[in-house]
């Protein structure tokens, strides 16, 4: 389904919203140490303005994994998005779904302090990329 271009732009708006809204509830679940939810909320965080961007561009996917592969053939691959974005937000994924679906798993303060940051700069390189008027529709 192509979206009109003030939908896009709305849908655009709303993700990186909730990309910022979902980092403030990482922060509080990383002040309770709830590392498992706070590695699910990083992910997701992430998520939000990774689709953020490929909604901007017109780029579509059902599923993760085809949000890895756009971002990676579409702006890694062109250069646009460094490619250690790329191997964060797999990171991120991997965490996420570890934590998320498998039993026994225990996720480590350091595991979610050690990618925080990281995750911060991929959401602002991200919205830099939103605002750069040129890769719209790429």
């Amino acid at each position: 389904m192509t979206l009109n271009k003030d939908n896009r732009d709305s849908i655009v708006s709303y993700r990186l919203q909730r990309a910022k809204e979902t980092l403030t509830e990482l922060k509080a679940n990383i002040e309770m140490k709830f590392w498992r939810i706070a590695a699910n909320r990083l992910y997701y965080a992430c998520y939000y303005a990774a689709t953020a961007l490929l909604v901007q561009n017109n780029l579509t996917t059902r599923t993760h994994s085809g949000v890895i592969s756009q971002l990676s053939l579409h702006f890694i691959k062109k250069g646009l998005l460094n490619v250690e974005y790329g191997k964060l937000y797999k990171k991120l994924f991997e965490l996420r779904q570890t934590g998320d679906y498998d039993d026994l798993v225990i996720i480590k303060e350091d595991e979610v302090l050690g990618l925080l940051a990281p995750a911060e700069k991929f959401i602002a390189e991200i919205e830099n990329l939103i605002k750069n008027k040129e890769l719209k529709n790429i």
